[in-house]
This record gives C-alpha cells, sequence and structure tokens, in this order.
C-alpha cells in the first residue's frame, strides 16, 4: 500500500518546524499535499511526486554520490517510493541498497534525523517520450544516514540506472542545498550509544570471552562467544559506570582500569544495528573462579584461536586489531608465566582441552580427500589437511555432519560414521592440548564442493602412501597410524 498523505504530510511538516524560512521555496510540494486526489507518493502523478534519497556520510566525512545514467549527472542515491515501503527513510534505504549494493544494516540514522529528512529538494524532470512520461516534478526528501565503517564497502551497482560511485567531501556535494546543511552540522555527532562492552586481556596476550547461553529468539548471539556488556540502565551515570555494573553482575568481575578503546557496530537478531562502546582492561586471573551469573562460561583465548570459535566478526577483528596495537611480549604479573613456559595445571590437575573432529573420506580405490588451507588462514596457511572443524554446543558426530556439508556440501549420516583414531598433540609449548577425532564415514554422498572458499580453496583425493609434502603433521601422523589399524596416538608432547 502506497505511503499516505499523512505520513508525507506529517514529515514536511515536521522538517518546516526546524526550515520555517522554507515554506515559499517548497510551495509547490505544499499544494499537492493540498490538493484531494492527487496521489503525490505515485510515480505516475506528474503534477509532481515525492522521492526520497539517501544521504550517507562515511567515517572520514565524505558523501557518496552515484553516476545516474539516465540523467547524466552525479547524484546521491535515492528514487521513486514503492507501495511496499513502510516509511519515507525506509525508501531511501531500499533505494541506496538496489543503486550501490550498500545493504541498510550497513548505515544507520543521523541522531535526531530518523524520521525528518535533512533536506527537500524540488526540482523539474525532462520529459521522456520513450516511457511516455511528461516533464514533472521531483519532490526529493533526503534523509541522513551514517555508514559505519571507514573500510572500502563492497558496492554492487544497480546497472542499468548507476555507472559508478564517488565519496565527496561536504563542500564539493552535488547539491547546493544540501552542501549548506551538510557544512553546517556537526559530522562528529555520533549516534547515541546505550551499550557497553569489556574487551579483556592479560599478560600472555590473551582475551577473555564469554559462552553465551543457546536461547535463540531470546537472547543477543545464542550460543556465541561473546564480550561481557550489556545495556545502560537509568542509575548508569556514564558508559563505564554501565560497563562496570555488568562486570559484577554478570562474572563478580571488578577491573581496576577500564580505558575506552572506541565504539563497535553489531546488529542484533531483527537486524537493526547498535553502537556498542568498548572499554579495556587488564586481568590475570582465573576464569574458572569467578562467580557466572548469566551464560556457560568464561574462557581464555588467544587472537590465533578466535578462527576456531562461533564468535560474530566484529568481536573477532575487535580482538585482533586491539592485539595488534599491542607489544610483542609484556612481563608477567601477579605470579603468571612467560608466555613460552607451559600453561599450569588448574588446583584439580585439570586443563581444558579443545576437540577438533576430522573427517578420515577414503574412496574405494584407497585415496583420501584433503582439502589445501587458504593463504590467508591463521591455522596452516596453504597447507593440505583433513575437513576438520572444532565442536560448538553439539557433540563430535554432530559437528562432523555439519562440518562435512558447510564446508564441502558433502552428506552424511550418523549411522555411516566409525571413530578411526583419536590423536592428543600439542602444537606449541604454552599452547592449550588439543584432542583430534578422526571419523571415517563409510558412506557419503555428493562430491567435495569448496562451499567455504575463504577457508579452503581445493579439495582432492591422494594416495596415503604419496601424500603432499605441505601436509598438517598431526593429520599426516593420523593417516598412518589409521593405514596401521592403530586408534590412538601423540605428538607435541614434551618428552
Amino acid at each position: 500500500m502506497p505511503l499516505s498523505h499523512d505520513h508525507i504530510r506529517t514529515t514536511v511538516d515536521a522538517y518546516l518546524a526546524r526550515h520555517p524560512d522554507e515554506h515559499e521555496q517548497l510551495g509547490a510540494l505544499l499544494d499537492a499535499l493540498n490538493r484531494t486526489g492527487d496521489e503525490i507518493a505515485s510515480r505516475s502523478t506528474f503534477t509532481g511526486h515525492v522521492t526520497c534519497s539517501a544521504i550517507v556520510i562515511d567515517p572520514l566525512g565524505r558523501i557518496l554520490h552515484v553516476l545516474h545514467l539516465a540523467s547524466g549527472k552525479i547524484l546521491t542515491p535515492g528514487g521513486h517510493l514503492e507501495p511496499t515501503d513502510q516509511s519515507l527513510a525506509a525508501a531511501a534505504l531500499r533505494e541506496l541498497n538496489e543503486e550501490t549494493g550498500i545493504p541498510p544494516q550497513a548505515v544507520t540514522p543521523w541522531p535526531g534525523y530518523e524520521t525528518v529528512p535533512l533536506d527537500i529538494d524540488i526540482h523539474d524532470i525532462d520529459a521522456a517520450p520513450g516511457k511516455g512520461e511528461p516533464g514533472h516534478r521531483h519532490f526529493d526528501l533526503r534523509f541522513l544516514f551514517r555508514l559505519h565503517t571507514a573500510n572500502e564497502v563492497k558496492v554492487s551497482l544497480q546497472e542499468e540506472e548507476v555507472a559508478g560511485i564517488e565519496w565527496r567531501p561536504v563542500d564539493r556535494a552535488a547539491s547546493p542545498s544540501l552542501r549548506e546543511k551538510l557544512l553546517k552540522l556537526s559530522l562528529q555527532v555520533e549516534p547515541e550509544t546505550t551499550n557497553a562492552s569489556a574487551l579483556i586481556y592479560n599478560d600472555r596476550g590473551e582475551y577473555l570471552l564469554h559462552l553465551r547461553d543457546y536461547f535463540p529468539g531470546e537472547i543477543w548471539e545464542p550460543g556465541m562467544w561473546s564480550l561481557l556488556g550489556g545495556g545502560r540502565e537509568s542509575q548508569d551515570v556514564t558508559l563505564e559506570h554501565t560497563v562496570r555494573r555488568e562486570l559484577a553482575e554478570e562474572a563478580g568481575l571488578d577491573i581496576a582500569d577500564l580505558t575506552p578503546f572506541g565504539t563497535e557496530y553489531a546488529s542484533d537478531d531483527t537486524g537493526t544495528v547498535v553502537p556498542i562502546a568498548i572499554y579495556t582492561g587488564r586481568w590475570n586471573g582465573d576464569p574458572r573462579q569467578l562467580r557466572l551469573t548469566e551464560g556457560v562460561m568464561l574462557a581464555w583465548f588467544a587472537p590465533d584461536d578466535l578462527h576456531r570459535l562461533r564468535i560474530a566478526d566484529t568481536t573477532s577483528d575487535l580482538v585482533r586489531r586491539h592485539a595488534a596495537g599491542r607489544p610483542t611480549s609484556t612481563a608477567p604479573q601477579s605470579g603468571l608465566p612467560s608466555p613460552e613456559e607451559p600453561r599450569p595445571a588448574s588446583p584439580n590437575g585439570t586443563v581444558l582441552n579443545v576437540i577438533g573432529v576430522h573427517l578420515y573420506l577414503e574412496r574405494p580405490d584407497g585415496t583420501v580427500l584433503l582439502g589445501l588451507r587458504h593463504p590467508n588462514s591463521t591455522f596452516a596457511p596453504s597447507t593440505w589437511h583433513t575437513l576438520a572443524g572444532h565442536c560448538e554446543q553439539e557433540n563430535a558426530i554432530a559437528c562432523l555432519i555439519r562440518e562435512a556439508r558447510e564446508e564441502a556440501g558433502l552428506r552424511i549420516e550418523r549411522q555411516d560414521v566409525e571413530l578411526v583414531h583419536v590423536v592428543h598433540h600439542i602444537d606449541k609449548a604454552g599452547d592449550r592440548p588439543r584432542m583430534g577425532l578422526f571419523f571415517r564415514a563409510r558412506a557419503w554422498s555428493g562430491e567435495p564442493e569448496l562451499r567455504e572458499p575463504d577457508k579452503c580453496t581445493e579439495w582432492k583425493f591422494w594416495d596415503p602412501a604419496a601424500l603432499p609434502d605441505d601436509l598438517v603433521s598431526y593429520t599426516r601422523l593420523a593417516i598412518g597410524k589409521i593405514q596401521n589399524g592403530e586408534l590412538y596416538s601423540e605428538t607435541g608432547w614434551p618428552a
């Protein structure tokens, strides 16, 4: 259903309340709103109709422009209303996505301009006889948005309408009225932030992560590793008070020094983008001794291990960015060992081991499936390895079946899986011990596909007697043991 006259009038009235001096220049729009029978939300109303544009500002203060093919002009993304648009601002976001491929969740409305346009412009459109359209007017409502990242944005142009994009500084904005308003606006204003999280690290260079409960649809990021933190409450004077309260409530933690690190943007389970204030703090304690009131567990992880976890990209990027800015070595405190020393056992003599599952897929001719890991992989780049993964909140066979489907498009049934080898290994001194479970699939359907090309660049069946030189060492060991019918092996442990 097209947007109503009332919705458009309310929006225009709110704009004019801020810009009362523009009543006269917007007279044609006001006349159209006053005429009965004119559907100014419809592009077929040639006495004049409403369009919407997205004014997108990146973190460098530049404005997004597109080269519009029909007019040959440099414009901001925008276009006609559609019956499915829920609001004028939503129409602007839809046009942004259609013309540039930038998704709505990549931007957030500028504070104070969530429902009120920054600018309204009236301009004439030439007749288009080929489309059967006479000359007419556009009443263009321009909504202001902030882009969340300074990194290069992936663009997918609507080639039939747009020939390219350009990021321009404010003083080179294509529209004079838009340029004037933007120059008066402080582009340093941030969207209101009402959430705060703590990025806690220790002297081993590890980061404290929180495994959230698995309650899909009830909590944010169910079953994922995340930072401790939460939303601001009425008693919180500042966001630092928010994060300190959350640390105390969730884990009984009191960090002496918390330092603002920046603002991150994440999407909640509805797709809404939420700004989160990040505070960093150092703590050298044992998370197993904390009083956890929410979630499953707390644990330390090195940045190199994050790819093994079910964790949001924004969180892992945040950890790696902070780690990259820290010294390569720090002096241990509070009796902690230096990074090169073995991790001590807990008081009861146990240490958590990482459980990994591996698919031993052997064809009737005896060849075994291996995958070549991506050159940018944190673990074993440009090296051959079995199809493998780490258990999340699932049993090992369920993990194997899931990983086979996700990584290679292979369908495996539980009854066709058997355990053929276990390798207990340590990659290097001081690392967390790992238990590698190798499962044979007696039957499967499908041929290996590159479902995750950012992780694996090639699948190939190899003769166990002629395995590649660049093969993960414990995988080579396990394949040899499987060929000999041996169930268990160890590697990497000190003598």
